[in-house]
């Protein structure tokens, strides 16, 4: 992966938190990639050709365009419908808030990228990559800890498949029938059955971009990548005076194929406190409105998260529990969540209408995922000895989504002791148009070879003198 480190001086410290207090945009909308970063693009031939690339001009394809021109074409043919067809593919979507820790090398990632059937694209986003303190809220962005996690999941990934074979997790009893139960027999059965025999392929990063303790990474097989375009990133900061980026969302939109994505990591207002939850479900519509993607004159995309057509939201919601209950941990013991998942503060909320509206989520079949004691499976409880915060057990971690030819076909969450917070995931069937409704006007067959012959021509000339 090419970066671009700068190294900070004191001196520049200042300039960093007057930018950030006055919300001044700084490099918000770029992103680091196997493939490139804004501005210009830097085409791989392959994962694993490391250093070796061909930059190619931003306007490269608008150029090519202009080979047309001048050229005397035949009459324009009757627009022709075209049959849409469609791509399955499937799509693991993880989050995790890791209590501030950077990762070992030694932390294993190869349970929580576990899933049924091997996935297509990984979606990963993280909450408190880094401390939220001061230095890390108001300097310079720490990315050290980022970089262990991008090397980690590399890693996981693209392991030897005889070592860490992902198309056969260990799943328990309790996963199979929850599985069972949400997908019905046939379509279970597929899920189990599915491509035992597919071929590996090594995954590359599309895009990853971080801001204060959040972090969102994709991941693509490296045989897709050149069906994605319009990779394009943005930042909405809702921590300290509503704009610093100590909570709030990072936000990926591409495009595959014909379907446009976006991906939306989020960590939102903690608290208990009553009327916290408003917090959050303003957090949520302002994210929703200040999140918006830019694109130059020539070309058109989505520039919202609602426009997309297939749209995936995850991260540390933080929503609690409303009211603790005073049998909350008879109903723990007897692992009795839909009695406890009453009291959720989302599905409240959604239910009312006041967030999330025509979102959906999967059933919860796992345990509240926060808060545990350190390198634990117990809760923290309240006790008059305890130095720990008091806090009530709740599915802070949550995955949500919108768009048609979305089927969640898992839902579950890890067992990694790293932090105070369980890591949450689940696998995603997805359906990709891979065309549009309608061609485009025919032109005839002399004037279109003319066309490519001249842009073929004149496309090696320019790759030949770069």
């Amino acid at each position: 992966m090419r970066t671009k480190q700068r190294s900070i001086s004191k001196s520049s410290w200042p300039k960093i938190v007057v930018r950030k207090w006055l919300n001044i945009r700084s490099g918000t909308d770029e992103y680091h990639s196997d493939y490139g970063t804004r501005g210009r693009t830097e085409r791989r031939r392959s994962c694993s050709d490391q250093d070796y690339y061909v930059v190619v001009p931003d306007d490269f394809s608008g150029w090519l365009m202009e080979a047309t021109n001048g050229v005397k074409q035949s009459a324009i043919m009757p627009e022709v419908e075209a049959v849409t067809d469609s791509l399955n593919l499937r799509m693991f979507v993880g989050t995790w808030n890791v209590g501030g820790k950077s990762p070992h090398e030694g932390l294993n990632l190869k349970d929580w990228l576990r899933s049924p059937a091997p996935a297509d694209i990984y979606v990963l986003g993280f909450q408190e990559i880094v401390p939220l303190n001061a230095g890390n809220v108001l300097g310079a962005e720490d990315i050290g800890p980022a970089a262990k996690w991008l090397s980690l999941i590399r890693q996981a990934l693209n392991s030897d498949t005889k070592e860490v074979d992902l198309s056969k997790p260990r799943l328990s009893f309790s996963d199979l029938l929850s599985l069972e139960d949400e997908l019905g027999k046939q379509e279970f059965e597929r899920l189990i059955t599915m491509n035992s025999s597919q071929e590996s392929h090594r995954f590359c990063l599309a895009a990853s971009k971080q801001m204060v303790g959040i972090f969102l990474c994709v991941w693509v097989r490296d045989d897709l990548y050149k069906h994605i375009r319009n990779i394009k990133v943005s930042c909405v900061g809702r921590g300290l005076m509503g704009y610093l980026g100590n909570k709030g969302s990072i936000s990926v939109s591409m495009t595959l194929h014909h379907t446009s994505f976006c991906f939306v990591c989020t960590h939102l207002t903690s608290g208990e406190k009553e009327g916290d939850e408003l917090r959050r479900n303003s957090d949520v519509s302002e994210i929703l409105k200040r999140t918006r993607f830019s694109y130059p004159s020539t070309r058109s995309g989505p520039q919202t998260i609602l426009s997309h057509d297939k749209i995936v939201w995850l991260g540390d919601l933080n929503y609690r529990l409303a009211a603790c209950r005073s049998d909350m941990h008879e109903l723990l013991m007897r692992n009795d969540w839909d009695a406890l998942l009453e009291k959720d503060q989302l599905r409240i909320e959604q239910r009312a209408g006041r967030v999330f509206k025509g979102w959906e989520e999967g059933r919860i079949y796992f345990a509240p995922t926060y808060k545990y004691l350190t390198d634990s499976d117990y809760y923290v409880v309240q006790t008059s000895k305890s130095k720990e915060k008091r806090r009530t057990p709740a599915w802070c971690d949550r995955i949500l989504w919108k768009g048609e030819g979305l089927k969640q076909m898992w839902y579950v969450r890890g067992e990694s002791r790293f932090s105070d917070h369980r890591p949450v995931y689940s696998l995603f069937s997805v359906q990709v148009n891979l065309a549009t409704t309608k061609s485009c006007p025919r032109i005839s067959t002399n004037a279109a070879l003319s066309s490519t012959c001249m842009s073929k021509v004149q496309a090696e000339e320019l790759l030949l003198t770069a």
